[in-house]
């Protein structure tokens, strides 16, 4: 018997020819890609700051930090804001997708642990996988993929909308 509580939602996006998902509760909203303000001495991965509202939002190129080619904006290009909740707070942070799909359900009893083996990625960034369309989404477990050095780097007084 399929209950609500036995899904989950999460939005559906790419990095090349790679489909990932990240919880739908997390995502604040979807902007279209505009270069971030760049940020002196920052790891290759963060974009800078992107205006959010009034709120200075670090973001970061996500084919960078997981290893793969710099992401080439296109017109389909969006960034994802998003609010993830760590230990003692909430980090917002926008992550660059090459294109975004869909907010789509997956039953708990669809999602497999992360394989050891055969990926481009430490698996321990991999919440789960989904098999779908003949091919896999991943599902990134947001807290693990950034260190506790970077999310102290990404939460420096300017990057939340304080002057520097």
């Amino acid at each position: 018997m399929a209950t609500s509580s036995l899904e989950s939602q999460f939005v559906t996006f790419s990095l090349g020819e790679e489909v990932f998902a990240v919880p739908v509760e997390v995502v604040r909203e979807i902007l279209d890609y505009e270069e971030a303000f760049k940020i002196p001495n920052g790891p290759d991965y963060l974009l800078g700051l992107r205006d959010v509202r009034g709120q200075g939002v670090p973001t970061i190129d996500l084919r960078l930090k997981l290893g793969l080619s710099k992401t080439v904006p296109t017109p389909h290009t969006r960034v994802l804001v998003m609010d993830i909740p760590l230990e003692n707070r909430t980090l917002s942070l926008g992550l660059v997708a090459d294109r975004v799909f869909e907010v789509t359900p997956f039953r708990r009893d669809q999602i497999e642990a992360a394989p050891d083996i055969g990926v481009r990625w430490r698996s321990g960034y991999i919440a789960g996988v989904v098999r779908r369309d003949g091919g896999f989404v991943v599902i990134i477990d947001l807290a693990s993929l950034l260190s506790r050095e970077e999310t102290a780097l990404l939460t420096l007084p300017g990057a939340a909308g304080h002057a520097a």
